[in-house]
């Protein structure tokens, strides 16, 4: 990138720092009501056969870039989400734990440091780029002892009672069958095991409009700029609106068969951390 390119992404950055703290969250199912053989992909309604395979291609695309747009977008904001996530996980040396969705790997990395040699870790996601990547990563931090592993969150290939905790971060919004998710993470769990879901969700505050204009001109601007993508990152903008908001994402953990189901609202409500325990 030029010195001109990195002024304009900086630029950016801060507008995206004055405007990230609200947006209009649309309360949505899985699959449209009224035909049960369609479901979303971001504000496109698709058939229910072809939503994976269109979102494997929006992250075949960003994956070399991820984490920097994470950045970007955030204002390194993500950062903090995630260690609050895994600070309310609870984790402890020699737990078992499954990273959903885990893509480049960037919780994996902070999860290794708290679950220590004994423990057992995994890295799962469904798309091969995204996997990669991780495993790259890992292997440049010295991680050899992770397990990386090409997985649907719908039909996880694991067996019962398998671990101690399992965490999403920013994947569930992604997920085609969200019930199905949520049912097999609660699965594959232990007895008085625990699952975290980090996603954005429906801000509490009055900064709506600023939030779209950022969504809809300054993300897709940015993904150009810096991923030449910008389709990807307008996708990922109508992905989050799409997403359930706190209250209904709870009722779903509740009806997957997880109790004392609580969450915690980060940065206005941008974000939010729904913890589930299986009794």
């Amino acid at each position: 990138m030029s010195i001109l390119e990195i002024t304009r992404v900086v630029l950016l950055g801060f507008e995206i720092f004055f405007v990230m703290m609200a947006y209009n969250l649309q309360d949505s199912i899985d699959m449209d009501k009224n035909n049960p053989s369609k479901t979303h992909f971001g504000y496109q309604d698709v058939d229910w056969d072809q939503k994976q395979a269109k979102v494997n291609e929006v992250f075949h695309s960003v994956a070399h870039k991820y984490d920097l747009m994470n950045d970007l977008m955030s204002m390194g904001l993500h950062r903090y989400w995630k260690e609050r996530a895994l600070q309310k996980l609870l984790l402890r040396q020699g737990m078992a734990v499954l990273d959903l969705a885990g893509g480049t790997g960037d919780l994996t990395k902070r999860i290794a440091k708290k679950i220590g040699n004994t423990g057992k870790l995994v890295l799962a996601d469904i798309n091969e780029s995204m996997l990669q990547e991780g495993l790259r990563r890992l292997d440049d931090a010295g991680l050899f002892q992770v397990e990386c592993v090409t997985a649907n969150a719908e039909v996880l290939p694991f067996p019962d009672g398998h671990f101690d905790a399992v965490i999403i971060g920013f994947g569930l919004r992604n997920v085609r069958d969200q019930n199905a998710a949520l049912r097999e993470i609660y699965r594959v769990l232990k007895k008085e095991g625990r699952a975290l879901i980090l996603e954005f969700s429906r801000p509490v505050g009055f900064l709506q409009k600023p939030y779209d204009w950022y969504s809809f001109k300054v993300l897709p601007r940015l993904g150009q700029l810096v991923a030449q993508d910008a389709e990807s990152y307008r996708y990922l903008a109508e992905s989050i609106r799409k997403h359930p908001e706190q209250e209904v994402l709870k009722d779903m953990m509740q009806e997957a068969g997880f109790a004392d189901v609580s969450y915690e609202n980060l940065t206005g409500g941008i974000v939010a951390l729904h913890l589930g325990w299986k009794f």
